[in-house]
């Protein structure tokens, strides 16, 4: 079986942010950073919506930000084409998603193989795709929470890198359990970039090993406790 090993130079690892709305998580990274707890510097903040509040919270932080509107293209391959070019500018570590509500392109995710993540709302692989807290609720679960995991072609499906599980309470609405596991979310992903950027990471097959192998920090499993009833993938 295939080991990547994702190592790092002495030098801040150089991110770059993609981002469709508030730019919740990525302000938590850009905190991070600014406090060192971070060893990377994030290069550019990239929007497909110019009214993502996101953006303003990059230049706040000084920050560059590009709007690339994926409605100025005929299709999702010629966006994708324009946004690797953005992006390649930079010549990234890594590709961060926060909130960024596209769904790439084989393309586009072969391109940043190994070097592209997202945080989904939910404990994966349970709950993919769109809706997950009121899904949550539907489906009576006792736990819910957040993961970040590298991106692969099939939707909300890489290896997951850390996980993070709240419980669900009696009186919770989407709204209430969205909050708390945003609040795990803002710790999480912080975490994992800072791993990845340590070089501290390495994917084996479909697991991702911290420091060589699974370790208990990384949360893995929460999502077995109990398990989701079937739900349809949104596109």
């Amino acid at each position: 079986m295939e080991v990547i090993r994702l190592s790092s130079s002495n030098a801040p690892l150089s991110l770059v942010v993609l981002i469709s709305g508030r730019g919740s998580n990525l302000g938590a990274i850009v905190h991070q950073c600014q406090q060192h707890r971070i060893p990377a510097k994030i290069s550019t903040v990239i929007s497909n919506n110019p009214d993502a509040p996101g953006l303003r919270i990059a230049q706040q932080a000084g920050i560059a930000i590009r709007v690339i509107d994926h409605r100025e293209y005929a299709n999702r391959d010629e966006y994708d084409l324009a946004l690797m070019k953005a992006i390649d500018e930079t010549a990234p570590g890594l590709v961060v998603m926060a909130g960024f509500m596209r769904i790439l392109s084989a393309n586009f995710v072969r391109h940043y193989a190994s070097r592209l993540i997202n945080i989904h709302p939910s404990l994966l692989p349970n709950l993919r795709g769109l809706n997950t807290h009121a899904r949550a609720l539907a489906a009576g679960v006792e736990r819910h929470g957040a993961s970040v995991h590298f991106v692969t072609e099939e939707l909300d499906a890489g290896p997951i890198i850390v996980q993070a599980a709240v419980p669900v309470l009696e009186a919770d609405t989407p709204e209430s359990l969205a909050q708390r596991v945003l609040e795990q979310e803002h710790r999480i992903y912080p975490l994992a970039i800072s791993w990845f950027a340590q070089g501290r990471l390495q994917i084996h097959g479909d697991q991702v090993l911290l420091d060589g192998k699974q370790q208990p920090e990384q949360g893995l499993g929460t999502a077995k406790k109990k398990a989701y009833s079937p739900q349809p993938l949104s596109s």
